[in-house]
């Protein structure tokens, strides 16, 4: 089992390598310029979470959720917008992520996670939501999406933070790549 784990890491890293150089081609400028890549995936351990951004509208941006390799659920972000805080995505690049007890939280009650060393960003989450107006700058996951809509969040959020867990809770990397 454990030879089968490290051979999916490497190929989802092969993968990243693969879309990395398909994303300079494609790139507008702006993101370019704002990107923040902060920290790598591990090699041999860690849970590994890659948004793949495919729908753009006016009012966000759908993309597709994938831990260690395994679709897992959809995500909702607002369009990228200078990487302005409350309004706008995150830079596409390499984040660390850690899970987030709900304590630590004033608004969220259950457990969720939180991505750091966001250049000039803080407290940016995955969290529930459903709309646009749901999230100020954070990432929402769902099981289905229509325009602007991600559905079934909770039970999205409570299969991510399960296989999270499941993996350890610990050494989690995202990488957010622009289609």
């Amino acid at each position: 089992m454990t030879n089968l784990i490290k051979w999916l890491v490497k190929f989802l890293q092969t993968l990243i390598i693969l879309l990395e150089k398909k994303e300079k081609e494609y790139t507008p400028k702006t993101l370019v310029e704002d990107k923040a890549v902060t920290k790598k995936p591990t090699e041999d351990k860690g849970v590994n979470l890659l948004i793949i951004r495919k729908i753009y509208s006016e009012e966000s941006i759908i993309g597709t959720l994938y831990v260690n390799g395994e679709k897992l659920c959809y995500t909702l972000e607002l369009p990228y917008r200078g990487n302005q805080r409350s309004v706008s995505c995150i830079p596409a690049g390499a984040y660390g992520v850690k899970v987030r007890p709900a304590r630590q939280s004033a608004t969220r009650k259950y457990v969720h996670l939180i991505v750091e060393e966001v250049h000039n960003r803080s407290y940016i989450l995955f969290h529930r939501g459903n709309k646009p107006k749901d999230t100020r700058g954070c990432i929402l996951v769902g099981q289905t999406y229509s325009q602007d809509f991600v559905g079934n969040s909770t039970l999205a959020m409570n299969l991510l933070m399960k296989e999270i867990l499941h993996l350890g809770g610990e050494d989690i990397n995202l990488i957010i790549k622009n289609t």
